[in-house]
C-alpha cells in the first residue's frame, strides 16, 4: 500500500541525518510509555464509539509500531516487513479451519485450537512472564487486573498441569475471603484476586468494565 509505504519513508526521514532531533534522540525504552499512552486514548475512543477519533488514535499506535519497527532496522534487527511477515503467517498458522482443512464449528473450539498451536510453537515463552509452569508465557507487566484475569482463563484451562500444591493454596486463599482479616492490605488484594474468578466465569473484560464504570460514575 502506497499509504503505508509513505508512512515508512516518512518515519525513516524523521529519524535520518537533517531529521527531527528528538526522533533521533528516541530508543526503545524512552517510547515504551508512550505506547501505553496511546493505546489508552485509543481505548478511551473505543468506549465512546467515536469512530473519527478512533481513526486518529489507531494512527498513533501503528506509528508507534513504524517507530520501533524502524529503530530496529538501523540496528539491524528486523523490519517493517519482517513484523508484518511474521504476524500475518502466525494468523493463517492458528486459524486451520480458514486456511486449511481443519472443521471448527464454533469459537470455543477455535480458542482450545489456538492455544495448542501456541502452545507448540517455538519462542512462544518470552522473558518477563511469570515462573515457569502453566502460565509462564504470561507476560508478568500486565495489569493487575488483566493478570489476575489471564491467570484464572489458564486455571481453567489447565486444570490437569496445576500442581497439588498450587490446588491447596488456591482453596486456601479462597476459604480466607470468609474470615476476619489479619493483613488489611492483603486481604483487599486476595478479595480482588476471587472476584476477578467471578467475572471470568462470566465472560467479563474486568480492565474494560471497570473503566467504563468509573468513566461514567465521574460524569455526575
Amino acid at each position: 500500500m502506497k499509504e503505508i509505504q509513505d508512512l515508512l519513508q516518512t518515519m525513516a526521514t524523521l529519524r535520518g541525518p537533517g531529521g527531527c532531533p528528538w526522533d533521533r534522540e528516541q530508543d526503545h525504552v524512552s517510547l515504551a510509555r508512550h505506547l501505553l499512552e496511546e493505546a489508552a486514548e485509543l481505548l478511551d475512543t473505543i468506549d465512546r464509539g467515536d469512530f473519527d477519533h478512533m481513526r486518529e488514535e489507531l494512527g498513533d499506535v501503528l506509528l508507534q509500531v513504524v517507530f520501533h519497527a524502524q529503530m530496529a532496522s538501523e540496528a539491524g534487527h528486523f523490519t517493517f516487513a519482517d513484523v508484518a511477515r511474521e504476524i500475518n503467517e502466525k494468523l493463517v498458522r492458528r486459524h486451520p479451519h480458514v486456511f486449511g482443512e481443519m472443521d471448527l464449528q464454533d469459537s470455543a473450539a477455535v480458542l482450545v485450537e489456538w492455544e495448542k498451536i501456541k502452545a507448540g510453537e517455538k519462542g512462544s515463552a518470552k522473558e518477563n512472564t511469570l515462573p515457569p509452569g502453566p502460565w509462564d508465557d504470561i507476560p508478568s507487566a500486565l495489569s493487575a487486573l488483566l493478570l489476575g484475569d489471564k491467570i484464572w482463563k489458564r486455571v481453567d484451562q489447565k486444570k490437569p498441569l496445576l500442581s497439588e500444591a498450587f490446588k491447596k493454596e488456591l482453596t486456601a486463599e479462597k476459604e480466607k475471603t470468609q474470615t476476619p482479616p489479619t493483613n488489611e492490605e492483603t486481604t483487599w488484594a486476595r478479595e480482588i484476586f476471587f472476584l476477578l474468578e467471578q467475572s471470568h466465569k462470566k465472560g467479563w473484560d474486568p480492565e474494560g468494565t471497570l473503566r467504563r464504570y468509573i468513566k461514567n460514575l465521574t460524569k455526575t
